[in-house]
């Protein structure tokens, strides 16, 4: 997920997931979708907090937890501070922040900008470089993602929020102390987040394991849904009757 992001863009994956039997929980950040950006901007941690008052506010003790690219920082905060909530963690395209390998500078560049969702020509011209390659081109799955652009796209208020709040975050040096079950995804070809990012957490996590899609880019879970879908259920536990938490990923 891109900074912006909102869970329509999801949707393929969430009704993959939910055909295995899998509870979804999926939430917008502030700034994106239908939720308001705070006059104050949070940062990394209070949105996991957030998060964590949004299971309490749903009933839910603790959920398995997936966080994409930006909402991968806030899944990873959050089983850190909170740990009694994650039971596992499934961690996509995403990096410890500060410690982890910067992307493309260009694929950053054009990521700082939500012209994208905004303009559909624009996000036709330059999604091949910024998100890497995909299986259907300018098929099904491009066109679904042009559509939740521009049907919820981000304030700008919210965008910039989103861009300030993992500036000079890093969970690098706490990274040994994460204790749930976690499953790192990536993208070979991930121009924003390269899966070297992957390895680092995977290395530094003690209870994960590290899986790496030939050829798939920063949407992997979108663009690779059904067999990302299998791979994430068979590490929740597949029929599971537990919620999983979808944390928001504003980032691509």
């Amino acid at each position: 997920m891109g900074l912006g992001g909102n869970i329509e863009m999801w949707r393929p994956l969430e009704r993959a997931l939910n055909d295995r039997g899998v509870q979804t929980i999926a939430y917008d950040a502030p700034g994106t979708g239908d939720s308001p950006a705070r006059r104050v901007p949070l940062r990394i941690p209070g949105l996991a907090r957030q998060a964590a008052h949004l299971l309490d506010a749903l009933g839910h003790p603790s959920a398995d937890v997936l966080g994409v690219s930006f909402g991968g920082a806030i899944a990873q905060q959050l089983a850190l501070t909170q740990p009694q909530r994650v039971r596992r963690l499934v961690l996509a395209s995403t990096a410890c922040g500060l410690g982890g390998v910067p992307g493309n500078p260009l694929a950053l560049a054009l990521l700082a900008t939500p012209l994208r969702y905004y303009s559909p020509a624009f996000l036709r011209l330059t999604a091949n470089f910024l998100y890497g390659p995909t299986t259907d081109g300018a098929g099904a799955a491009s066109r679904q993602q042009v559509n939740a652009r521009r049907a919820r796209p981000p304030s700008l208020w919210g965008y910039v929020g989103q861009l300030a709040a993992g500036a000079g975050w890093t969970s690098l040096p706490r990274l040994h102390r994460l204790r749930a079950p976690t499953l790192v995804l990536s993208g070979s070809a991930d121009r924003i987040v390269p899966p070297i990012n992957a390895r680092i957490l995977a290395r530094s996590i003690p209870d994960s394991r590290l899986e790496i899609v030939p050829g798939a880019g920063h949407l992997v879970l979108v663009d690779h849904a059904q067999s990302a879908a299998v791979t994430i259920a068979e590490f929740l536990g597949d029929g599971s009757t537990q919620p999983s938490e979808v944390a928001p990923s504003p980032a691509g």
